[in-house]
């Protein structure tokens, strides 16, 4: 569990705004999830974000404050909220959601016999669920229409941190954060290249 104390005094703002995400709701396309785990990316002072380097592919993440950014991975979809203010290119990524609505339409998008908790365990799974695609690419999520917020569902008392998963850089930075004792939080895999270097391009 992370002391709040020591993350206030060295960890960049975006872990604070990734925070902030827990409990709320994230309603797109038919299906409603409270957001339960999530990631930070601090953009061009972090070597695995997608931002490091400034690209057309990582605009949306340097355009303005609270815009869907959305990539593919291995034939899954990443839903990402940008939450620093234009030019500053810091990100979340939504890791995973408990569906709290529409869950019948998130089975038929997953076509997996999964329990309930774990329909939007995992970041691809939860894009899935939610029908997000490249389509939803750079969308206001302020605006009460299409994907977008909604308000705090819970507001998490325990709040859990560690590494990310998956990156090869900056790999041990405790910038993973998720609600304690969710079910539909996913499990940690580290990145077999991995190293503890904290230079380099991002993957």
């Amino acid at each position: 569990m992370e002391s709040l104390v020591l993350a206030m005094g060295t960890e960049p703002s975006v872990c604070g705004d990734a925070r902030l995400l827990l409990g709320r709701v994230l309603r797109s396309h038919g299906v409603s999830a409270m957001i339960t785990e999530v990631e930070a990316y601090d953009g061009p002072r972090d070597p695995a974000s997608h931002a490091y380097t400034r690209t057309p592919r990582s605009a949306t993440i340097y355009g303005p404050e609270m815009r869907l950014y959305v990539y593919q991975i291995h034939g899954h979809h990443c839903a990402n909220v940008v939450t620093s203010p234009e030019g500053e290119g810091s990100a979340v990524l939504i890791r995973a959601g408990r569906i709290v609505d529409g869950v019948d339409l998130a089975h038929q998008r997953r076509q997996a016999m999964v329990d309930d908790d774990l329909l939007g365990r995992g970041p691809g799974n939860l894009a899935k669920a939610l029908g997000i695609t490249k389509a939803d690419l750079g969308t206001d999520l302020t605006v009460d229409d299409g994907v977008h917020l909604g308000p705090h569902l819970e507001h998490p008392t325990t709040i859990c941190s560690g590494p990310r998963v998956g990156v090869r850089l900056f790999a041990d930075e405790p910038w993973r954060f998720w609600i304690d004792g969710e079910p539909s939080v996913s499990v940690y895999r580290r990145h077999p290249k991995a190293g503890t270097t904290r230079t380099g391009p991002a993957d």
